[in-house]
């Protein structure tokens, strides 16, 4: 069975896991999840990320990142999928986004692969906004 949103579906996996406290989630692995993954990681959201090899696709391990104080809250606030399947989302490199006033992160798919939206505005690139993190 294909999906129409795999990259909705990473997203919602990530969500569902924290809304169910989960410490690790695991997710089939792709480039661009991978790479979407790992910049969520260099940023602060995870705690780690690991990709697994078996028989099939392989898939990606994902260590959640929580609060150590008795509330014990996410890193991650909210995610919202920006460009999807039925209403792509591109932006010139002189429009790209600030998320919530430079609190979260937008990530992108540009002509010089996966980034965040300060790695676009510094290297002077546009593309196509995936999704938002805060």
């Amino acid at each position: 069975m294909s999906m129409t949103d795999p990259i909705a579906d990473f997203l919602a996996r990530i969500k569902n896991g924290i809304r169910a406290r989960k410490l690790t989630i695991e997710c089939p692995r792709s480039t661009l999840k991978l790479r979407m993954a790992e910049i969520l990681r260099d940023e602060g959201f995870l705690s780690t990320v690991t990709s697994v090899d078996d028989d099939k696709q392989g898939t990606i391990k994902l260590a959640l990142r929580y609060d150590g104080r008795a509330g014990q809250g996410s890193a991650i606030t909210g995610m919202r999928r920006v460009s999807r399947p039925g209403q792509r989302s591109y932006v010139p490199a002189k429009s790209v986004p600030r998320v919530r006033n430079g609190l979260g992160i937008a990530i992108l798919s540009t002509s010089q692969g996966v980034m965040t939206d300060r790695e676009a505005r510094t290297k002077g690139v546009g593309g196509e906004i995936l999704c938002e993190v805060w």
